[in-house]
This record gives structure tokens, sequence and C-alpha cells, in this order.
């Protein structure tokens, strides 16, 4: 059984998806103050899939369009007391978002650099070529 990798007491609170949504959506009063209060007060750090989800959960439940997703990850990255994982990658697939890129996409391809890229979708594939990745047909 491989050993857990898990830290605690580095004195950040990692959050899950629904507390992201709560803080972006707004729609149950008391988890929206609990949300808000919880990243006024302490230092938030947010896993990858956890903005990925939260990108999923906003564009098909609250039909939040892809721009103005990205705004809220720009907002949350301009926090001082949130860390993203691999903040690099976030904000270049936010910015190739704003690009026409799926977020989901454009995340798997931010994280791809220095690697070739190889996929069956020949829309992804023009898109990985845009982004300047060697891509490799299968």
């Amino acid at each position: 059984m491989p050993r857990s990798r898990l830290r605690f007491g580095s004195g950040m609170i990692a959050v899950d998806t629904n507390v992201v949504v709560r803080l972006l959506a707004r729609d149950d009063d008391d988890q929206t103050h609990r949300a808000r209060r919880l990243f006024e007060r302490s230092s938030i750090w947010i896993g990858k899939t956890v903005i990925l989800e939260t990108e999923w959960v906003m564009r098909r439940i609250y039909e939040l369009p892809q721009d103005e997703f990205a705004d809220a990850i720009e907002a949350l990255d301009g926090l001082p007391n949130v860390q993203f994982e691999d903040r690099f990658d976030v904000l270049q697939a936010v910015e190739w978002v704003r690009d026409g890129f799926d977020f989901a996409d454009a995340l798997h391809l931010a994280g791809c650099e220095g690697r070739q890229f190889a996929s069956f979708d020949r829309a992804l594939a023009r898109k990985a070529l845009k982004a300047g990745l060697d891509f490799v047909t299968p």
C-alpha cells in the first residue's frame, strides 16, 4: 500500500469544489457567507481538480459563460491568501479559454509543456499546435 502524501498542519486549508462553487454562484445565503468568511480569514489552497470541477459545474449547472469563469479564476488568483496547485498551468488555461479553448482541454494542454501531445480529436490537435505544443498523430 502506498504511503500517504497528506501533510497536516501546513496552515493552509484545501477547499472542496462545493466551497468554491458557493463562493462564485452565491445561490445559498448561508453557505455563500460561510465560504466568503473562510476565504477572508484563511490561507486557501485550490487544487487543479477542484478548479476543473468548478468550471464544469458553473458551465453546466449555472450556465456561466467561459469568459466570466476566466474572470472569476483570475479574481481568485488575485486574492493574497489563495494559492492554486500548478498556478502557471491554471492561468495558462484561463488565457487559452479566452482564445476559445475548452477549459478542460486547455488545462490538460497547459500541463503538457515540454512533451509531445497525441489525440484523436482533430480540433484539439489544431489547438495544441496553435498553443505551440509538439503534436504527434497516434
